[in-house]
């Protein structure tokens, strides 16, 4: 915990979540770009059968998530001794050079390599920033301390992506790219310039962080976050394509859609932080819930301009008010694997990406519509309510075992109940 005052604390936690912002630019900017970066990059398939040609380039954003999912335990096992402030600005180093690979790179096999190494940092940077603000808020507070961090992402879809994607619709999607570099640029000096640092801790290691991968229950937490959160990406990849050409609006009303998810997310990633303080399974079943809920609404008025805005709304609100509680409960059950553990957080929801793109370009690549990935993402988050309860009951049968193998104050270990006779 550090001792700051409350100007260099609001300080710290603006620099950390300024490394959300631009990371939040990063990973979804594409989402909005994907009919520009296909028309550039695969100009033969997109003029030949321009659906076909948006779903291959969903592929950069399955390659982005699947750089968070190698990066995110690999950095933060192999980095657990590390100095955590200089840590992290090494991986803003590596955000920089990535992203700027990004604009320049000249074809599209060469780019999707470039979205894998981009994605690399993003896991270890969100849970290494999230343990740094979790001491900085202090004691019982480490909910809030993570959403604050998480709330610079859920800002970059109010105001960054749909900035990014007003430009790179206008000056070109490199352009966009080069911009999202100068973000990273800027928050490594915010980094070096307020975030305190902190004494290396001397008992981590790699194995002590890998042993994580054995306790059953942090397969679990990922799981539930992985499939629950492939329903709101299998929507979100495509939402450019829906607002065209399902609702039929132009493609300048996307940035607009854009910015309302991103309302959507900054409320609910504040909601979240502090429901997840009070009860992080009462969190995540509620936000899986809803999150049904916003996806039935999307595709059953997504035909409507109405619909569309009120369904962007409930999808960001929903599908950030989880990542608290999600990080939370896999820091708890990950013992003394805290790096690894909220880092792996981002491996989760980042497989969730990939899975939901993925499979929502599949189905629109059949011929299935822009609104078939919709209903997979109601199917994929039913499956993570099923892993949420899964989990839970693990964990009541755990409790029960323990309880009946604990010391009885005046006979020793129960091994078995007694019949009364």
């Amino acid at each position: 915990m550090f001792q700051l005052t409350p100007a260099r604390r609001a300080l710290s936690l603006i620099a950390l979540a300024l490394g959300g912002f631009a990371i939040g630019s990063t990973e979804f900017v594409a989402m909005g770009l994907l009919p520009n970066i296909a028309a550039a990059l695969l100009p033969t398939q997109y003029a030949a059968n321009p659906d076909a040609g948006i779903a291959h380039a969903g592929w950069l954003v399955s390659a982005y998530a699947l750089g968070v999912v190698v990066g995110a335990p690999t950095i933060a096992a192999m980095s657990a001794k590390f100095p955590r402030k200089g840590l992290l600005m090494v991986l803003l180093v590596g955000f920089v050079v990535a992203t700027i690979a990004s604009a320049l790179l000249p074809s599209f096999g060469l780019v999707l390599v470039a979205r894998f190494v981009a994605g690399l940092p993003h896991g270890a940077y969100f849970g290494i920033a999230s343990i740094v603000a979790g001491d900085i808020m202090g004691p019982g507070k480490r909910g809030k301390g993570i959403a604050m961090v998480l709330l610079g992402l859920s800002v970059a879809n109010v105001i960054g992506v749909p900035a990014i994607t007003f430009i790179g619709q206008n000056a070109g999607w490199r352009v966009a790219y080069g911009v999202v570099a100068v973000l990273f640029a800027a928050t490594f000096f915010a980094v070096s310039a307020f975030v305190p640092r902190s004494a290396r801790d001397e008992h981590a290691s790699i194995g002590r962080e890998l042993r994580a991968f054995r306790v059953p229950q942090v397969w679990l937490v990922m799981g539930l976050g992985a499939v629950g959160f492939g329903g709101f990406f299998a929507v979100y990849s495509y939402i450019s394509p829906l607002v065209t050409n399902v609702t039929g609006l132009s493609e300048s009303v996307v940035p607009l859609v854009l910015v309302v998810v991103g309302l959507g997310m900054v409320v609910g990633g504040v909601l979240g932080g502090h429901l997840a303080d009070h009860s992080v399974k009462r969190t995540i079943y509620v936000g899986m819930f809803a999150l049904i809920g916003a996806l039935l609404v999307t595709v059953l008025t997504a035909q409507w301009a109405v619909g569309v805005f009120v369904g962007a709304f409930l999808l960001g609100a929903t599908s950030s008010a989880i990542p608290p509680a999600v990080q939370s409960r896999l820091m708890d059950v990950a013992g003394d694997a805290k790096t690894i553990a909220a880092a792996l957080n981002h491996s989760a929801f980042n497989i969730g990406n990939s899975l939901g793109a993925a499979l929502g370009g599949a189905v629109i690549a059949a011929g299935f519509g822009f609104v078939a990935p919709g209903w997979l993402g109601i199917v994929l988050a039913l499956l993570g309510v099923v892993m949420t309860s899964i989990s839970y009951a693990v964990e009541r049968r755990s409790n029960r075992r323990a309880a009946l193998s604990a010391p009885h104050p005046t006979t020793g270990p129960i091994t078995s109940p007694i019949p009364l006779v």
